[in-house]
């Protein structure tokens, strides 16, 4: 969960919190542009952002995740290949497009990173692309070469803010978390509302660090991190083709305790996931759920995934409907296809605190169902909305409170523990999703 407890009363107050966590570290700019172009699989007038992030001279000292999706976007497949080279000195972002199973989709994100270097003094191999957007539309290479000047003479330090804001899609609102460490500090952005089950990486995720960890270090961590983070989350269930976590350190402030780094990068990370689902497409409650005294984490991370993941049980909990039963058969279902040997017979649920499940029946009562409704509507992030012309659309851009609905899951039978959170499946989600190319 995150290491903070927020709450904002308006966009405003989201806007200064997010501007005070912005600060960016030592040794990074960042610059963005934006413009007109039309999309060939879909000729009408469209707008694409370019977000750069550069440091003031490469380094060896970076480290990247990616999707496990076997139809890797082209940024991946160039991302894959980069982690090998000595040095890397910049990032560059497009949305609006994925560059994923494109014609000459590899080519294509080669250009422009030979383009970016250019501008920049680097080497090719030196730049690191990533995209996001519609799957199968091919990026507008001309246009966005065009268009680099305008990033590259945008290029400024002090804020991040500028790039989270450059690389969001359908998110309600950009996403930026820090943590401080000795004289150092960690930020990190990332994008993301729907096709999230990372199952590796998440997104579009940067961090970036002055703090002078060494490569194989920082690569360990990183791992480490996202597996306490971003593989415990799921929106929808969709594992993204082009899932992407990078983390660079300009190496500006040596001398850094690397246990406190660590903890400080894993803080940040599971901060932004749970921003990730709190700003899912037409999440309208986030589901947290604690599964403890499990045979194995494996097996604690995959029923917590199972019940954020139950179509039946999201919807249930859209509606502010404590539809336990919804919940039990999510928790049967998995067990049954994949840890038959599972003893559910010490199994306890709770629901908000409140116990609905143990002994094998169900232990509830009307003054429980009201308290457990009264528990669902405190953890609402908006109260859903008429549509307008037929699309429902969220009526917020910031989010109210960091509140969740909470489910405890006590299998009785082991040691293990894992935490996993996921969101509601709204009128809202599907109407995104229905319209997203139209």
């Amino acid at each position: 969960m995150p290491s903070t407890s927020l709450t904002f009363a308006s966009r405003e107050a989201h806007r200064a919190w997010l501007a005070a966590q912005a600060a960016l570290p030592a040794g990074f700019r960042v610059g963005t542009t934006r413009f007109d172009f039309i999309p060939r699989e879909a000729p009408k007038p469209a707008k694409m952002t370019l977000t750069l992030l550069a440091l003031d001279r490469p380094t060896p000292d970076f480290a990247a995740v990616f999707t496990r999706n076997a139809f890797p976007g082209a940024p991946v497949v160039v991302g894959r290949r980069r982690l090998a080279d000595p040095a890397l000195g910049a990032i560059i972002v497009n949305n609006k497009i994925s560059n994923v199973c494109a014609p000459g989709g590899v080519e294509a994100a080669e250009r422009v990173c030979a383009e970016t270097a250019r501008l920049l003094g680097l080497g090719a191999s030196q730049v690191l692309p990533s995209s996001t957007g519609v799957i199968g539309w091919g990026l507008p290479v001309d246009a966005i070469v065009g268009a680099l000047p305008s990033a590259v003479a945008a290029l400024a330090g002090g804020s991040v803010l500028p790039a989270a804001e450059g690389i969001v899609t359908t998110d309600l609102y950009p996403k930026v978390r820090r943590a401080t460490v000795g004289g150092g500090s960690i930020v990190g952005i990332a994008k993301g509302a729907g096709m999230i089950e990372p199952n590796m990486a998440t997104m579009l995720v940067y961090v970036l660090t002055d703090l002078a960890v060494p490569r194989a270090a920082l690569r360990a961590m990183l791992t480490r991190a996202v597996n306490a983070s971003f593989n415990t989350i799921s929106v929808d269930s969709d594992t993204s083709t082009s899932d992407t976590v990078v983390l660079l350190s300009s190496g500006k402030v040596p001398g850094v305790d690397q246990a406190a780094f660590e903890q400080a990068l894993t803080t940040v990370c599971q901060d932004l996931a749970e921003d990730v689902v709190r700003n899912g497409e037409g999440v309208r409650h986030v589901i947290r759920v604690s599964v403890q005294r499990a045979a194995s984490v494996e097996l604690a991370r995959a029923l917590g995934k199972a019940i954020v993941n139950a179509p039946l049980f999201k919807c249930a909990v859209a509606g502010n409907d404590p539809n336990v039963g919804r919940l039990v058969q999510a928790i049967g279902k998995h067990v049954g296809a994949h840890a038959p040997a599972t003893d559910l017979s010490k199994l306890m649920l709770t629901l908000g605190g409140i116990e609905i499940f143990s002994g094998g029946v169900f232990q509830l009562n009307p003054k429980k169902e009201q308290a457990l409704v009264a528990h669902l509507r405190a953890a609402e992030l908006y109260a859903s909305a008429p549509p307008k012309d037929g699309v429902f659309t969220a009526p917020i851009a910031y989010p109210p409170h960091e509140r969740c609905v909470e489910i405890g899951v006590d299998l009785g039978g082991g040691t293990a523990a894992a935490t996993v959170l996921g969101g509601d499946l709204t009128h809202e989600y599907v109407s995104e999703n229905a319209d997203y190319r139209s």
